[in-house]
């Protein structure tokens, strides 16, 4: 099963960068996994709901053009589902078992996920209510799908 990450916007800190980066390494005994980054819009200070929506539109248009038809799509959105790490992994392992396209996550920018990219996915998921900035929501992404191939293979993790 292919593993792909679409995230808006590139990593500037090098900590944030190199969590992302272990856990990647540690993941490909399980699968194969990449990161594809798009180019993020500037919002402007004072941004109107209209250059919102232009900015989500556009940064949504650049992730779509990476989605292939046969891909099973995971928005995070602070309004899609919450799972705990087991039935994340038990998630994760039925849809690999589903075996079509990859399984693609997608994180947004700043602003989020437009809604065409919100509508394109076959599934939102939550980590929490909070809001975490979309460098960070990598990293908290790739250790939970790295936990979730430890459970999927009978391996320890920590509760």
């Amino acid at each position: 099963m292919q593993i792909r990450i679409l995230c808006t916007g590139r990593i500037k800190e090098s900590f944030y960068r190199d969590a992302a980066a272990e856990y990647v390494k540690r993941l490909g005994r399980y699968a194969k996994i990449s990161i594809t980054e798009v180019q993020d819009e500037k919002t402007p200070d004072g941004a109107s709901d209209a250059e919102r929506e232009k900015i989500l539109r556009t940064e949504g248009s650049r992730l779509l053009r990476l989605i292939r038809d046969d891909d099973y799509v995971i928005a995070l959105a602070i309004q899609g589902k919450a799972w705990d790490s087991v039935g994340f992994a038990s998630h994760m392992s039925e849809l690999m078992q589903r075996g079509r396209g990859s399984l693609v996550f997608v994180i947004g920018g700043s602003l989020g996920l437009s809604d065409e990219v919100l509508r394109r996915a076959s599934e939102q998921l939550s980590f929490s209510a909070f809001t975490f900035p979309h460098q960070l929501m990598r990293v908290i992404l790739c250790e939970q799908i790295y936990r979730a191939m430890r459970i999927i293979n009978g391996e320890p993790y920590h509760k």
